[in-house]
């Protein structure tokens, strides 16, 4: 999170604006919380240009929650959806979905070598015609890779889990019919999830669904039928208002490209890390990388954190490191990344190669 949010943020932590009670401590029926409810849907709305026809929730939880709440919310008659499988996040979306309906895989970078390590082409005849919705995930975090295209789906809604990459840059929000995004990710703390939905897919949930999980029902108490996570709002909204001082997401997004190219121009250019992701696919917030030794790529990471970089141990199932770029991280930090990456390699010579 940039330093300015985390100042104001302590500097409001024991009195919130002259009320004499931190936002923790709030009634969420105060003007003071609504006040902050309203403040961080209105500069959610403005950064993303969310337009009319779409409503702002925010919602306890991570993603997860969301994976049963869609298909229960977006089912007909037919309960019939179409999934786009590019890593563990939206295998883990198409096994839960599968639980209450028709759910078929469409496309899939499984195969892919390395592993989901691209994104597949799709084109309309792809979907199946009387689908409720295509289900995709539009960056992996942990694969490093990142749609830079929006399928064709015709009329069928597309629904996008956009954690990761959500305010990373300008998105039309128009092509989507839900959006949801965990918040830690770019844009708060953990502990909560925005979903946008379009109005016409409110009001049709299946009978049985929990009210929690219940678009319709948290639209109309405004994400409040239990004690909504007030503090996680409080600091999105922090966020959203730091990234509109900045310029918006046009601002956020040059940044993340120069941040980006920095880095790949680096790893293109020698031969000691490679970049295991196919480079019309790649992620411009989390970029991945290994020596090709796991035993190199441990040192790398204990190293990293002995000189201040920390966070850089790829997960488990790509192994190597990831370095994730997100609207915070300056561009001197991945300057000084390279340098260290640069006196590793000459530091820790491989056995082969190199």
């Amino acid at each position: 999170m940039p330093e300015e949010v985390l100042l104001r943020a302590r500097e409001e932590l024991l009195d919130y604006k002259g009320s004499g009670i931190s936002v923790m401590e709030m009634d969420c029926s105060s003007p003071e919380y609504l006040e902050i409810l309203d403040g961080a849907e209105n500069a959610l709305r403005e950064l993303m240009g969310i337009p009319e026809g779409y409503r702002v929730l925010f919602l306890h939880g991570g993603v997860t929650t969301q994976f049963a709440a869609i298909p229960l919310n977006l089912f007909s008659d037919h309960r019939c959806a179409d999934y786009v499988i590019t890593g563990q996040s939206s295998k883990r979306a198409y096994l839960e979905a599968k639980k209450y309906g028709d759910v078929a895989i469409a496309a899939s970078s499984a195969g892919a070598s390395p592993t989901f390590s691209a994104i597949p082409e799709t084109k309309r005849s792809d979907f199946r015609p009387d689908a409720d919705y295509v289900h995709i995930c539009f960056e992996n975090r942990i694969y490093g890779t990142k749609f830079h295209h929006i399928p064709d789906t015709g009329n069928i809604p597309l629904v996008a889990d956009m954690s990761s990459f959500i305010l990373s840059e300008p998105i039309e929000v128009s092509k989507f019919a839900l959006i949801y995004a965990s918040c830690e990710q770019n844009m708060g703390i953990a502990g909560m999830t925005v979903v946008i939905v379009r109005d016409d897919l409110i009001g049709n949930a299946e009978v049985g669904t929990p009210s929690i999980l219940d678009y319709k029902i948290q639209v109309e108490k405004r994400g409040m039928l239990d004690t909504p996570p007030a503090f996680s709002i409080y600091m999105a909204k922090l966020m959203y208002e730091w990234m509109l001082s900045a310029g918006g997401l046009v601002e956020m997004k040059r940044r993340n490209e120069r941040k980006a190219a920095v880095l790949y121009d680096y790893l293109d250019s020698q031969q000691y890390y490679t970049s295991p992701v196919d480079r019309n696919c790649r992620s411009m917030t989390n970029v991945l990388f290994l020596t090709g030794d796991a035993k190199l790529d441990e040192k790398f990471v204990k190293e990293a954190a002995e000189a201040g970089f920390v966070g850089l141990k790829g997960d488990r199932s790509v192994g190597g490191m990831r370095a994730s770029l997100y609207n915070a991280m300056p561009l001197y930090a991945v300057e000084k990344l390279i340098e260290f990456m640069d006196d590793f390699a000459n530091d820790n010579r491989k056995l082969f190669g190199y």
